[in-house]
Protein backbone atom coordinates (compact mmCIF):
# COMPACT_ATOMS: atom_id res chain seq x y z
CA UNK A 1 0.00 0.00 0.00
CA UNK A 2 1.13 3.77 -1.07
CA UNK A 3 1.74 6.03 1.67
CA UNK A 4 -0.53 8.90 1.64
CA UNK A 5 0.30 11.99 -0.18
CA UNK A 6 1.55 14.50 2.21
CA UNK A 7 -0.44 17.87 2.09
CA UNK A 8 1.93 20.88 1.80
CA UNK A 9 1.26 23.41 4.71
CA UNK A 10 0.01 26.63 3.31
CA UNK A 11 1.46 29.37 5.85
CA UNK A 12 0.27 32.78 5.85
CA UNK A 13 1.39 35.79 7.33
CA UNK A 14 -0.40 39.62 7.34
CA UNK A 15 1.30 42.35 6.16
CA UNK A 16 -0.41 46.06 6.75
CA UNK A 17 0.38 49.61 5.51
CA UNK A 18 2.94 50.96 8.44
CA UNK A 19 4.18 47.72 9.53
CA UNK A 20 7.98 46.99 10.46
CA UNK A 21 10.37 45.27 8.13
CA UNK A 22 11.63 43.25 10.73
CA UNK A 23 8.41 42.07 12.68
CA UNK A 24 7.61 41.09 9.12
CA UNK A 25 10.96 39.33 8.42
CA UNK A 26 10.93 37.19 11.23
CA UNK A 27 8.02 34.72 9.44
CA UNK A 28 9.51 34.78 6.23
CA UNK A 29 13.11 33.67 8.03
CA UNK A 30 11.33 30.86 9.23
CA UNK A 31 8.91 29.44 6.59
CA UNK A 32 10.02 31.64 3.76
CA UNK A 33 12.83 29.49 2.48
CA UNK A 34 12.97 26.59 0.43
CA UNK A 35 15.59 24.46 3.07
CA UNK A 36 14.07 20.98 2.11
CA UNK A 37 17.98 19.91 1.11
CA UNK A 38 18.76 20.29 5.11
CA UNK A 39 16.07 17.63 5.61
CA UNK A 40 13.56 20.36 6.35
CA UNK A 41 9.66 20.75 5.75
CA UNK A 42 8.23 22.22 2.72
CA UNK A 43 5.77 25.14 3.12
CA UNK A 44 3.84 26.76 0.71
CA UNK A 45 4.33 30.60 2.08
CA UNK A 46 2.51 33.09 1.47
CA UNK A 47 2.08 37.10 2.45
CA UNK A 48 -0.90 38.66 2.51
CA UNK A 49 -1.71 42.38 2.76
CA UNK A 50 -4.79 44.18 4.69
CA UNK A 51 -5.11 46.36 2.17
CA UNK A 52 -4.85 46.86 -1.06
CA UNK A 53 -1.68 48.58 -3.35
CA UNK A 54 1.37 49.50 -2.43
CA UNK A 55 2.40 49.42 1.45
CA UNK A 56 4.98 51.57 2.99
CA UNK A 57 6.80 50.48 6.25
CA UNK A 58 7.98 52.30 9.43
CA UNK A 59 11.65 52.36 7.85
CA UNK A 60 11.26 54.33 4.69
CA UNK A 61 10.55 50.88 2.38
CA UNK A 62 7.74 49.99 -0.01
CA UNK A 63 6.53 46.50 -0.49
CA UNK A 64 4.05 45.12 -3.02
CA UNK A 65 2.23 41.80 -1.79
CA UNK A 66 1.54 39.68 -4.09
CA UNK A 67 -1.72 38.02 -2.15
CA UNK A 68 -5.28 39.46 -0.32
CA UNK A 69 -6.94 38.44 2.42
CA UNK A 70 -8.47 35.44 0.84
CA UNK A 71 -5.30 33.72 0.91
CA UNK A 72 -6.78 33.28 4.69
CA UNK A 73 -9.56 31.13 3.54
CA UNK A 74 -6.45 28.47 2.21
CA UNK A 75 -3.76 29.27 5.19
CA UNK A 76 -3.33 26.23 7.52
CA UNK A 77 -1.50 29.04 9.55
CA UNK A 78 -2.21 32.66 10.04
CA UNK A 79 0.42 34.83 11.20
CA UNK A 80 0.14 38.63 12.32
CA UNK A 81 3.53 39.49 13.09
CA UNK A 82 2.87 42.96 14.53
CA UNK A 83 -0.24 45.28 14.47
CA UNK A 84 -0.95 48.93 14.30
CA UNK A 85 -4.00 51.22 15.37
CA UNK A 86 -4.52 48.80 19.01
CA UNK A 87 -7.59 50.31 20.59
CA UNK A 88 -9.24 50.77 16.89
CA UNK A 89 -11.58 48.10 15.95
CA UNK A 90 -10.65 45.88 13.29
CA UNK A 91 -11.43 46.98 9.86
CA UNK A 92 -14.32 44.22 8.67
CA UNK A 93 -12.83 42.54 6.41
CA UNK A 94 -9.92 41.62 8.09
CA UNK A 95 -12.10 40.62 10.96
CA UNK A 96 -14.15 38.41 8.87
CA UNK A 97 -11.16 36.56 7.54
CA UNK A 98 -9.31 35.99 10.47
CA UNK A 99 -13.00 34.69 12.10
CA UNK A 100 -13.25 32.78 9.45
CA UNK A 101 -9.69 31.02 9.19
CA UNK A 102 -10.30 30.01 13.18
CA UNK A 103 -13.31 28.48 12.76
CA UNK A 104 -12.17 26.03 9.99
CA UNK A 105 -9.41 24.86 12.73
CA UNK A 106 -6.29 26.87 10.73
CA UNK A 107 -3.54 27.99 13.64
CA UNK A 108 -3.57 31.51 14.71
CA UNK A 109 -0.44 32.97 15.73
CA UNK A 110 0.09 36.44 16.97
CA UNK A 111 3.96 37.59 16.91
CA UNK A 112 4.68 40.57 19.82
CA UNK A 113 1.55 43.40 19.35
CA UNK A 114 -0.14 40.92 16.85
CA UNK A 115 -1.76 39.58 19.74
CA UNK A 116 -4.00 43.10 20.11
CA UNK A 117 -5.31 41.88 16.31
CA UNK A 118 -6.40 38.36 17.64
CA UNK A 119 -7.86 40.22 20.82
CA UNK A 120 -9.58 42.61 18.58
CA UNK A 121 -11.43 39.79 16.22
CA UNK A 122 -12.84 38.37 19.82
CA UNK A 123 -10.59 35.25 19.81
CA UNK A 124 -8.70 35.26 22.94
CA UNK A 125 -11.42 35.95 25.13
CA UNK A 126 -10.93 33.40 28.62
CA UNK A 127 -7.42 32.51 27.02
CA UNK A 128 -4.36 32.39 28.33
CA UNK A 129 -1.77 35.62 25.80
CA UNK A 130 1.14 37.11 26.10
CA UNK A 131 2.61 40.05 24.27
CA UNK A 132 5.68 42.75 24.44
CA UNK A 133 6.19 43.61 28.22
CA UNK A 134 6.08 47.03 27.35
CA UNK A 135 2.52 46.84 26.30
CA UNK A 136 0.73 43.76 28.36
CA UNK A 137 -0.91 46.27 30.68
CA UNK A 138 -2.87 48.28 27.58
CA UNK A 139 -3.93 44.42 26.40
CA UNK A 140 -5.33 44.08 29.79
CA UNK A 141 -7.05 47.18 29.89
CA UNK A 142 -8.44 46.74 26.29
CA UNK A 143 -9.24 43.29 27.28
CA UNK A 144 -9.66 42.23 30.77
CA UNK A 145 -11.11 38.40 29.59
CA UNK A 146 -7.92 37.46 28.51
CA UNK A 147 -5.43 35.76 31.13
CA UNK A 148 -1.92 37.70 30.24
CA UNK A 149 1.56 36.16 31.40
CA UNK A 150 4.23 38.88 30.90
CA UNK A 151 6.73 36.97 31.76
CA UNK A 152 6.84 34.44 29.07
CA UNK A 153 8.31 34.42 25.59
CA UNK A 154 5.44 32.84 23.95
CA UNK A 155 2.18 30.85 24.58
CA UNK A 156 0.90 27.94 23.27
CA UNK A 157 -2.74 27.43 23.62
CA UNK A 158 -3.59 24.87 21.23
CA UNK A 159 -5.71 26.92 18.36
CA UNK A 160 -4.13 30.51 19.14
CA UNK A 161 0.10 31.21 19.68
CA UNK A 162 0.84 34.61 21.45
CA UNK A 163 4.58 35.54 21.96
CA UNK A 164 6.33 37.93 23.38
CA UNK A 165 8.14 41.13 21.66
CA UNK A 166 10.31 41.59 18.49
CA UNK A 167 13.10 38.31 19.02
CA UNK A 168 10.66 36.10 20.97
CA UNK A 169 8.54 36.15 17.60
CA UNK A 170 11.50 33.93 16.44
CA UNK A 171 11.55 31.63 19.47
CA UNK A 172 7.67 31.49 18.66
CA UNK A 173 8.05 30.55 15.28
CA UNK A 174 11.03 27.41 15.83
CA UNK A 175 8.55 26.85 18.94
CA UNK A 176 5.90 25.76 15.72
CA UNK A 177 8.37 23.93 13.80
CA UNK A 178 9.10 21.89 16.83
CA UNK A 179 5.85 21.13 17.78
CA UNK A 180 4.52 20.03 14.53
CA UNK A 181 7.43 18.14 12.52
CA UNK A 182 9.67 17.35 15.74
CA UNK A 183 12.71 18.90 17.78
CA UNK A 184 15.59 17.54 15.15
CA UNK A 185 14.30 20.18 12.19
CA UNK A 186 13.81 22.60 14.80
CA UNK A 187 17.37 22.31 15.73
CA UNK A 188 18.20 22.00 12.14
CA UNK A 189 16.51 25.10 10.85
CA UNK A 190 17.71 26.88 13.83
CA UNK A 191 21.61 25.95 13.43
CA UNK A 192 20.74 27.41 9.61
CA UNK A 193 19.90 30.61 10.80
CA UNK A 194 21.92 30.74 13.71
CA UNK A 195 19.42 30.97 16.53
CA UNK A 196 19.27 29.40 19.32
CA UNK A 197 17.17 26.24 18.72
CA UNK A 198 15.39 26.09 22.30
CA UNK A 199 16.27 29.86 24.51
CA UNK A 200 15.16 29.15 28.17
CA UNK A 201 13.01 31.54 30.77
CA UNK A 202 10.84 34.62 29.85
CA UNK A 203 10.30 37.94 29.17
CA UNK A 204 11.08 38.93 32.60
CA UNK A 205 14.63 38.52 32.19
CA UNK A 206 14.29 42.02 29.71
CA UNK A 207 12.45 44.35 31.91
CA UNK A 208 15.27 44.12 34.70
CA UNK A 209 18.43 46.15 34.08
CA UNK A 210 21.13 43.30 32.17
CA UNK A 211 23.53 42.41 34.53
CA UNK A 212 27.06 43.36 34.53
CA UNK A 213 29.70 41.26 32.89
CA UNK A 214 31.57 39.94 35.78
CA UNK A 215 35.01 37.74 35.93
CA UNK A 216 33.16 34.41 36.52
CA UNK A 217 30.56 35.36 33.20
CA UNK A 218 32.84 32.18 31.36
CA UNK A 219 33.18 30.11 33.90
CA UNK A 220 29.33 30.30 34.38
CA UNK A 221 28.81 29.42 30.52
CA UNK A 222 31.48 26.77 30.38
CA UNK A 223 29.41 25.07 33.62
CA UNK A 224 25.97 25.05 31.38
CA UNK A 225 28.28 23.93 28.35
CA UNK A 226 29.42 20.97 30.30
CA UNK A 227 25.99 19.96 31.58
CA UNK A 228 24.21 20.13 28.41
CA UNK A 229 27.21 17.65 27.03
CA UNK A 230 26.67 14.98 29.84
CA UNK A 231 23.22 15.06 30.18
CA UNK A 232 22.79 11.82 31.39
CA UNK A 233 24.78 12.39 34.48
CA UNK A 234 23.62 13.27 37.69
CA UNK A 235 23.65 17.13 37.88
CA UNK A 236 23.08 18.92 41.30
CA UNK A 237 22.39 22.53 41.96
CA UNK A 238 25.46 22.60 43.85
CA UNK A 239 28.19 20.73 41.84
CA UNK A 240 27.27 22.87 39.05
CA UNK A 241 27.33 25.80 41.05
CA UNK A 242 31.32 24.79 42.21
CA UNK A 243 32.19 24.30 38.59
CA UNK A 244 30.74 27.65 37.53
CA UNK A 245 32.97 29.05 40.85
CA UNK A 246 30.18 30.61 42.12
CA UNK A 247 27.97 30.09 45.25
CA UNK A 248 24.94 28.35 45.81
CA UNK A 249 23.21 31.38 45.98
CA UNK A 250 25.27 33.54 43.59
CA UNK A 251 24.67 30.75 40.92
CA UNK A 252 20.92 30.53 41.87
CA UNK A 253 20.50 34.41 41.59
CA UNK A 254 22.81 34.54 38.41
CA UNK A 255 20.84 31.72 36.66
CA UNK A 256 17.44 33.13 37.08
CA UNK A 257 18.54 36.25 36.13
CA UNK A 258 19.98 34.82 32.72
CA UNK A 259 17.65 32.48 31.65
CA UNK A 260 14.54 33.59 33.50
CA UNK A 261 13.95 30.11 35.12
CA UNK A 262 15.26 27.81 37.80
CA UNK A 263 18.24 25.30 37.40
CA UNK A 264 16.17 22.27 37.89
CA UNK A 265 13.02 23.63 35.24
CA UNK A 266 16.11 24.30 32.58
CA UNK A 267 17.91 21.45 33.28
CA UNK A 268 14.39 19.13 32.99
CA UNK A 269 13.83 20.98 29.49
CA UNK A 270 17.06 20.12 28.01
CA UNK A 271 16.35 16.32 28.70
CA UNK A 272 13.48 16.43 27.28
CA UNK A 273 14.76 18.34 24.10
CA UNK A 274 17.63 15.77 23.99
CA UNK A 275 14.47 12.44 24.62
CA UNK A 276 13.21 14.05 21.58
CA UNK A 277 15.95 14.12 19.33
CA UNK A 278 16.92 10.54 20.31
CA UNK A 279 12.96 9.33 19.95
CA UNK A 280 13.10 10.99 16.22
CA UNK A 281 16.93 9.89 15.10
CA UNK A 282 17.35 6.19 16.42
CA UNK A 283 15.20 2.96 16.87
CA UNK A 284 16.70 2.79 20.65
CA UNK A 285 14.27 1.56 23.59
CA UNK A 286 12.73 3.71 25.93
CA UNK A 287 14.81 2.84 28.88
CA UNK A 288 17.80 3.74 26.70
CA UNK A 289 16.51 6.68 25.57
CA UNK A 290 15.22 7.43 29.20
CA UNK A 291 18.82 6.71 30.06
CA UNK A 292 21.18 8.76 27.88
CA UNK A 293 18.40 11.81 28.13
CA UNK A 294 19.49 11.29 32.23
CA UNK A 295 15.90 10.26 33.17
CA UNK A 296 17.07 7.14 34.87
CA UNK A 297 14.25 5.09 33.85
CA UNK A 298 11.35 5.30 31.09
CA UNK A 299 8.63 6.19 33.67
CA UNK A 300 10.17 9.41 34.67
CA UNK A 301 10.44 9.93 30.60
CA UNK A 302 7.09 9.39 30.61
CA UNK A 303 6.53 11.75 33.42
CA UNK A 304 8.38 14.33 31.95
CA UNK A 305 6.92 14.04 28.44
CA UNK A 306 3.35 14.15 29.56
CA UNK A 307 3.86 17.23 31.89
CA UNK A 308 6.02 19.15 28.91
CA UNK A 309 4.49 18.19 25.81
CA UNK A 310 1.15 16.26 26.66
CA UNK A 311 2.30 13.43 25.07
CA UNK A 312 4.02 10.05 25.50
CA UNK A 313 7.22 9.32 24.66
CA UNK A 314 5.50 6.46 22.19
CA UNK A 315 3.24 8.36 20.74
CA UNK A 316 5.91 11.26 19.94
CA UNK A 317 8.01 8.47 18.17
CA UNK A 318 5.11 7.22 16.05
CA UNK A 319 4.83 10.87 15.22
CA UNK A 320 7.97 12.36 14.55
CA UNK A 321 9.72 9.08 13.57
CA UNK A 322 7.50 9.21 10.50
CA UNK A 323 8.14 13.14 10.22
CA UNK A 324 11.65 12.92 9.93
CA UNK A 325 11.56 10.01 7.26
CA UNK A 326 9.73 12.11 5.06
CA UNK A 327 11.50 15.03 5.14
CA UNK A 328 14.81 13.33 4.57
CA UNK A 329 12.72 11.82 1.16
CA UNK A 330 12.17 15.44 0.99
CA UNK A 331 15.66 16.18 0.81
CA UNK A 332 16.61 13.35 -1.86
CA UNK A 333 13.96 14.73 -4.17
Amino acid sequence: MKDAVVKTPIIVTVAFDGISPFHLSVPCLVFGADRTKLGLPRFDFRVCATEQGTLHTDAGLSIVVPYGLSALDDADIVIIPSWKDLEAPLAGPFNDALQRAHRRGALIVGLCLGTFAIAGAGLLAGRKATTHWAYTDRLQALHPDIAIDADVLYIDDGEIITSAGVAAGLDCCLHIVRARYGAEAALRLARHVVLSPHRQGGQAQFIERPVAPTPNADRFAHALDQVRATLNDAHSLDSVADTAGLTRRTFTRRFQKTTGTSFGDWLADQRVTLAQRLLERTDKSMDQVAFEAGFGSATSLRQHFAARLRTSPMQYRREFSRTAQLSEALSGA
